[in-house]
Formats: structure tokens, sequence, C-alpha cells
């Protein structure tokens, strides 16, 4: 450690460390522009200039190290002087556009200008005009002469997206930040551009124009896609969401959120929201009151239990619901007497397990792994934020091995084995082989320990932190549990992690509440197949949200009922009623993320029209069926009956146990079903915005992403 004196106040930091680090630990305040906490030092701004004693000249806090007893004034006449002419070169090119600027009200520039520019300016030469560039649909350059060239962008994309998109060209004052490998900016982590731009160069391309920041109100929430569980703060204007921004969370998802998070929120304001009960009568779709939609679906729900009894009623729920949504949705079911809910929609394998599956390993220790074997993962599509935590364990000399059916860019140094998705398996048995062998022990089934498979068990076998993950694709995959049971050896017998990145918001809260069959229930195959004369759609398309495709829709057909309880106008061809129901922006809830991490938040607008929270719908339906102890009042309680109480998921129900395996599954198995980046789930499939993304273009025209 190495003591420095900083405003006359003695601070104890690193060797290594520099004068703005101890500044930060000592709460003082130093203006800055191109320093910030997540990237590297560019020392390009000068903001940041400080008084260090017998030092000639003002010396920049971010790039200047602590020496023991070294004398720092951040608030000395010379330190504010100089602080004063940085900024008044920073102002002599810029716009002045303050009026107009969207990022007028939350713009460091012009706070700092408040405090450290002048009245008036003394030059009265021409400004410099950069013109403005079209770099995609999420994010706005079309005021870059506003931009000081702090570099944030630039190594934001080297540093934590992967992938240097902008850069800065020429020299003096015709320097410029453009995009430097295409036309446009295609990161699914490029919002954070936004965030991090400290004027108004970077802006939302959704959001630009639609409101001031002093006009909106701010309010918690947490991401409804993929399993990290982001934190976010959802802004409001009008009862209307305007704009989603990071709520910083050091242990999940930092301060960064992907694209997604942020720009999903525009389906939540578009034209296929359903706002009222709907009912199709002689193929017309009519809107009703709830009274009259709800007591249709009780009789008609009664009428087929009496016909063909209760197995002939079930559920297919989405793991993006709520943990109080899943948990009324199986208590309505088994009130009736069935067993037939299920949450794995995209599953081809069905297998009993013995608790609930998570990732087998804090979030945050992802950035400090050593060593990791990821296995049918397309990992920067499928979590952005792990691949992204992923990539920085990388940079500090993690070993990345993944097993897939093709080589994807994760914008992190791979070494890929491409294995047809029916061989995962004894790709897996051959790193088994390849363990055994190094350790003098019996391997649980035959392989060969090839070249490729000894380099990943030698990864595994050395230092101390280290993961085997399962991604969507392995979860989905036909041979899913002996998948987990080999990657199970090899994490036992290498004293790794082992577990799965988990697909949706709420897959491991799915599996704590009990949303899927238990003893003769049908799985979601069997039900999506036909298996029902009456379905319960909770949250899902099946078209798009389950292996069967289109086939679903036939399936589906051959009930005698189909209930949709969606926010959207969504199953039109086979549901007999549509029932509107609260996106998370509209309902109190909770997530479990893939680290088993429940997260509660609250409602950050009033519901759309007659929309109402499907813990309410579902609470009612039960007791229009007669169901007992379904009476919450609040979605606290239902969350108290969910989860016994219990904040988060009690340890000792995760669990990644699976039966061991005597030999490598043979047979032909097709492609996992794995949805794509902007098609996980009803909101991201409908944000207009993600949908003119390059990623989203790849998909429809026939690619992966």
């Amino acid at each position: 450690m190495v003591e420095i004196e900083l405003d006359g106040k003695k601070v104890e930091v690193t060797e290594g460390s520099m004068v703005m680090h101890a500044a930060e630990k000592a709460g003082t305040y130093i203006p800055h522009f191109c320093y910030h906490k997540k990237l590297s030092i560019a020392a390009n701004c000068r903001m940041c200039l400080v008084d260090v004693e017998k030092a000639p000249k003002p010396m920049p806090a971010c790039a200047t190290p602590v020496t023991q007893g070294m004398i720092v004034r951040t608030k000395s006449e010379k330190a504010i002087k100089a602080q004063q002419s940085v900024m008044e070169f920073l102002l002599i090119n810029h716009p002045l556009d303050c009026p107009i600027c969207d990022q007028g009200g939350e713009c460091q520039l012009q706070d700092l200008a408040v405090g450290y520019g002048s009245s008036s300016s003394r030059y009265e030469e021409e400004k410099r005009v950069v013109f403005h560039k079209n770099v995609g649909p999420l994010i706005s350059m079309e005021e870059m002469s506003r931009c000081i060239h702090c570099t944030r962008c630039v190594r934001f994309g080297q540093e934590v997206a992967g992938v240097m998109e902008l850069g800065m060209i020429h020299r003096g004052e015709h320097s410029e930040i453009t995009t430097v490998v295409g036309d446009s900016v295609d990161s699914e982590l490029s919002g954070n551009m936004i965030d991090i731009c400290p004027v108004g160069a970077l802006t939302s391309k959704p959001f630009r124009y639609s409101a001031r920041t002093w006009e909106l109100s701010r309010r918690k929430s947490v991401a409804p896609h993929d399993s990290t569980g982001s934190n976010l703060i959802v802004q409001v204007k009008n009862h209307k969401v305007m704009r989603v921004v990071p709520f910083e969370n050091e242990e999940v998802n930092e301060c960064w959120i992907a694209d997604r998070d942020r720009f999903s929120y525009e389906a939540l304001n578009g034209d296929d929201r359903l706002t009222k009960p709907m009912l199709k009568q002689g193929g017309e779709w009519k809107e009703v009151d709830w009274q009259t939609a709800l007591e249709y679906v009780a009789n008609g729900l009664q009428q087929i239990k009496s016909s063909h009894g209760a197995s002939a009623v079930g559920a297919l729920v989405s793991p993006h619901s709520t943990v109080e949504e899943l948990f009324l949705a199986a208590k309505l079911v088994r009130g009736i007497g069935s067993e037939n809910i299920d949450y794995r929609l995209r599953n081809a394998e069905f297998a009993a397990t013995q608790g609930v599956q998570w990732m087998g390993l804090p979030i945050a220790a992802l950035s400090n792994l050593q060593s990791a074997l990821i296995v049918g993962s397309n990992l920067r599509k499928d979590h952005p934020l792990f691949a992204q935590r992923i990539r920085q364990a990388a940079k500090k000399g993690c070993k990345v091995f993944a097993i897939n059916d093709r080589v994807y860019d994760w914008a992190l140094p791979v070494n890929a084995s491409v294995v047809a998705a029916g061989d995962w398996a004894q790709a897996l048995a051959d790193v088994a082989a390849a363990v055994a062998e190094a350790k003098g022990v019996t391997a649980p089934v035959a392989g060969q320990a090839h070249e490729e498979a000894k380099a990943i068990a030698a990864a595994l076998l050395a230092g101390d932190q280290k993961a085997v993950l399962l991604g969507n694709a392995a979860a989905h995959h036909a041979q899913a549990s002996a998948l987990l049971a080999l990657a199970n050896w090899v994490a036992e017998q290498t004293g790794a992690a082992v577990g799965y990145l988990t697909e949706a918001a709420n897959t491991v809260g799915a599996q704590w509440v009990k949303a899927m069959p238990a003893g003769n229930g049908l799985n979601a195959a069997q039900m999506i197949d036909g298996g029902l004369k009456a379905v319960i759609l909770l949250n899902n398309e099946p078209e798009f949200d389950s292996a069967a495709g289109k086939a679903a829709i036939a399936g589906l057909n051959k009930a005698e009922m189909v209930v949709t309880l969606s926010p959207f106008k969504a199953n039109l061809e086979f549901s007999d009623v549509l029932l509107p129901i609260a996106p998370f922006t509209e309902t109190s809830g909770s997530f479990v993320n893939a680290e088993g991490r429940l997260q509660s938040f609250h409602a950050v607008v009033k519901p759309l029209a007659e929309t109402r929270p499907a813990w309410k719908v579902l609470r009612v339906l039960a007791n229009l069926m007669g169901v007992q102890g379904v009476d919450y009042e609040t979605s606290q309680d239902v969350l108290a009956a969910a989860t016994g109480g219990a904040t988060q998921v009690p340890a000792q129900v995760l669990s990644n146990a699976a039966p061991a395996v005597s030999a490598v599954p043979a047979g032909t198995v097709t492609a996992p079903a794995v949805a794509s980046i902007y098609q996980l789930d009803s909101i991201v499939r409908r944000a207009t915005s993600l949908q003119l993304t390059a990623d989203a273009r790849q998909v429809r025209e026939g690619g992966a992403a």
C-alpha cells in the first residue's frame, strides 16, 4: 500500500494506482471526461489536471501513478486554473447547442462548463463541423460536432464489447470518431456507448427528441429477457416507458446492459398490444369485458374437465414469466386435478431433475475464471453480459474452449471444437477420457483422448477458478441429461464448477416453483403435439417459443379450447380467448437469474387500457374454478407462498446432479431449438429498432445470430 496526502487528507491505495483512484477512495471529485472506471486510461481530455507538489506543471489525475508521500491538491489555484483552461479549449469548437441537444440536462460537459467555464468566449473564428454518420437503428451520430474526442466509445468497443467498431481517424482539428470496421455499429452491447458518452455526440436513436431528461421519472426494474437478471432504470413520462438504462450492480450486470434489455421497451408502446379481452365467435374476434371472458374460460375448462377428465387440461408457461405468475399457473392446473404444466417449451428431452438446475457459480466469478469449457452455446448472442465477463477473464489469461456445431464469433480467443450436435456427448466423453488418462482413473464411458481433448483436460486440471458451462443448445438437446452427466464427471475430477447458463429471465425460478409436470403429467412437447383438450398459454407463442415451430399450430388446433394470456395480440390462429396481461413494466413480480438470485420489482407504469397483471388473472380463474388456497391480496403474498418466505433459492435446492451414464447415447439427433438474440421472447420480437439490426436481418436471411 502507498500513502499519499490528498487535499490535506491521508489516503492509502494499492501500489500502481493512479491519483484518480485515490481521489475516488477519499470521496474527492476530480472533473474528468475520458476516464471511466471500467475502461483503460487514455488521458486525452486533460480535464482532470491536478497540482502535484514538486511537479513543474499540473498532472492528469487519471494517468499519474501514486508514490509514497506524494502531496496532491485538487482545488488549489494552480489546479483550478489548469482545469478552466482545458474547459476553454474544449468549448472552442463545441456547437454550444444545449437548448436543442438531446443530452441537455444530463450532459457531463454541460455540468462541468457551469463550474469551470467562462460566461463568454474569447474566440471569434468559425467552429469546425463534423458530418453526421448513419451507424444503424440504435445509435444516433447526427451531431458529431459535439464530440470532444474522449474515445470512451472506441475503448468500450475494443475492451468490453470485444469489437473495435468505432475509431478516431485523422489528426489535430481534423480528428473525428467514425466507423472503422464496417458502415454500422452492430455489437449486441452497443447501447452502452450512449451511456458513457459524456456529451451529446452519441444518443439513442429510438429515444431521440421524445422527452427531456427532467420530464422523466426513474424507477428500478429487472430485465425480462436472458438469465443475467440485469438491473434497470426505466424512465417514464405520462405513464409511458420512454427509455431504459442500466442500474449499476457490480455482482450482476456491473454498469452495462445488453441492447435487447435497453431497446425492447418499444414493443410495450406498439400497435400490437392487446388492450381488451377478446373471444373468437364464428371465426371473428370480438372484444368483451373481463367478467364475460373469465366466466367463458372457467365454464369451458369445467366442461372439458367433466367430459374428458382433469388430465385433458394443461398449461404451457413461459420461463420469461414471473415467479408469482408461474406459481399461480401451477396452482391453478394442479387445483383442477392435472399435472400438465411445463415451461420447457424448447426442450427435446424431459428427464426428471433432482433439484433446481443453475449456473453453478456466481455471475461475478465468470470475470475471474482461469479456464472454461462451454458446450452448446452461442455465448455472445445468447448471454451478452456473460460473454463480456468471460472476455475480461480471457484478457487475464483464461483459456476458453467450446464444443459447438459451428464456429461462432465470440469476440474473444476461443479454442473451438466443431462437432455435429449429435456428437456433443462423444466429444465430452473424449474430454473425460483425457482427464481420466491424466489422473490415472477410469473414464465413465468409452472415449478417445485425442490432442484437442487433452488440451481441454490440461486447462481444466490447472488453476483454481474453472467451469464447465452448458448453453441453451445443450439444455434443449435430445441428450441433455447425458451431456450434464458427462459434464458433472469432468467437473468433479478437475475441481471445476458445472452448470447451465440457463435460457430465460426465470428459468431457475420456474423450476423452483415446480412449473413442470410430476407423475404422469404431460411434458411441453406432448401438450403441443395435441395431447390436450384445453390449453392455457401463459406469455408465449408456441410457433416461435417452442421446439415444434410451425407444427405447434396444427397440434394446438386439435384442442377444443385454447386460452392465451399475453400482452400482445398473439396466437390468433388457434386461440379461442385472448386475455390481456401486463408485461414486466406494468406488474410487480420477481425473477430468479442463472446464479439463483431472486430479484423483485414493482410496476413502473399503470397497466395499459384494460390490461391486468397475470397473477391477478390466474388468481381469479382459480377462484372461479373452485381452487382452494389462492386468496392472495398482493404479489408479495404470492411470492411468500411460492418461496416459503425465502429471499433466495436455498442452496440445498440448487443442484446440477444427473444420473451417471454408462455409454454415450446413440441415434440421430436433430439440431436443438435455440432462439436467436432478437427472437428470444414476445417482447424483443416486436421491438422495431431491434428488428432492424444486423443480427435480426441475418436471422431473417437464414443465418445464425
